[in-house]
C-alpha cells in the first residue's frame, strides 16, 4: 500500500480562493486604471481603489454565501427526497442502485450483491454518492466559500492598490497595468499548481482576461475623461 494524495478535496475552497483573488486583482486594477485614465489625481485614484476593495470583498462574501447556500439547499432537498423514496419503496431503490452499477460495467449478479451490501451499510449514502453525485469531498460549504472569497479578494485588491502608493503619478497607469498582469500570472501559476493542472495554460488564461478587462476600462475612462 502507498499513500495517495488526491486534489479533488480542494475543490470547495480552491474555487472560491482563485475566484476571489482573480476578481480582486482584475476589478480593482481595472477601476484604478479607468479612474486614472480619466485624468483623476492620485489621491482620488487611491480612494476609489480602497472603496472598490471594501465593496468588492463584501460583495464576494455575500455572493458566494448566497450561491453556495443555494447549492447546499438543493443537495439537502435531493437527500430528503431520496430518504423518503428509500422508505416508501426500498425494493425499487435497490434495483435502481444495482442498475447504476450495471451501466458502469458490473455484471448484473455482482451489481445486485454490491447494491445489497451498500444498502445494508448506509442506503442513503450509497444513493447520494452513486445516484445523485453528492459526496463529502464536493459538498457545498457556504460559510467557508464566503470567508475564503472575501479574504482572497482583499489580498488580490491590495496588490494594485500598493502600486498606486509607490508609483509616480505620471506613470501610474502603465505601472498598475504591468504589475497587475504580473500578479495575475502568479495567481494563475499558483492556482494551476495547487489544482494539479498545467501551469502555462492557467497563467495564460488569467492574464489574457485581466489584460482585456483593464484595457477596456482604461479606454472607457480615457474616453469619458476627455469628454468631461
Amino acid at each position: 500500500m502507498h499513500p495517495e494524495k488526491h486534489l479533488v478535496s480542494r475543490i470547495g475552497w480552491m474555487r472560491a480562493a482563485v475566484l476571489g483573488a482573480n476578481d480582486g486583482i482584475i476589478s480593482t486594477a481595472s477601476l484604478i486604471v479607468g479612474v486614472a485614465a480619466a485624468a483623476a489625481d492620485q489621491n482620488a485614484v487611491l480612494i476609489a481603489g480602497v472603496a472598490g476593495l471594501v465593496a468588492g470583498a463584501m460583495s464576494m462574501a455575500a455572493g458566494e454565501y448566497v450561491s453556495v447556500s443555494s447549492q447546499s439547499d438543493t443537495e439537502r432537498a435531493d437527500l430528503t427526497r431520496e430518504r423518503k423514496e428509500l422508505k416508501a419503496d426500498p425494493a425499487f431503490e435497490l434495483r435502481e442502485l444495482a442498475q447504476i452499477y450495471v451501466k458502469r460495467g458490473v455484471s448484473k449478479t455482482l451489481a445486485r450483491q454490491v447494491a445489497k451490501q451498500l444498502t445494508a451499510k448506509n442506503a442513503l449514502a450509497a444513493h447520494a454518492r452513486d445516484e445523485l453525485g453528492i459526496s463529502e469531498m464536493t459538498t457545498a460549504h457556504p460559510v467557508q466559500a464566503a470567508f475564503t472569497s472575501a479574504a482572497t479578494f482583499s489580498i488580490g485588491a491590495a496588490m494594485p492598490l500598493l502600486m498606486v502608493v509607490v508609483s509616480p503619478a505620471r506613470i501610474l497607469v502603465p505601472v498598475v497595468f504591468a504589475a497587475s498582469l504580473g500578479f495575475l500570472a502568479l495567481l494563475g501559476a499558483i492556482g494551476a499548481k495547487t489544482g494539479g493542472a498545467g501551469i502555462f495554460r492557467g497563467t495564460l488564461r488569467v492574464t489574457f482576461w485581466g489584460a482585456l478587462a483593464m484595457a477596456i476600462t482604461a479606454g472607457i475612462g480615457k474616453l469619458f475623461g476627455t469628454v468631461i
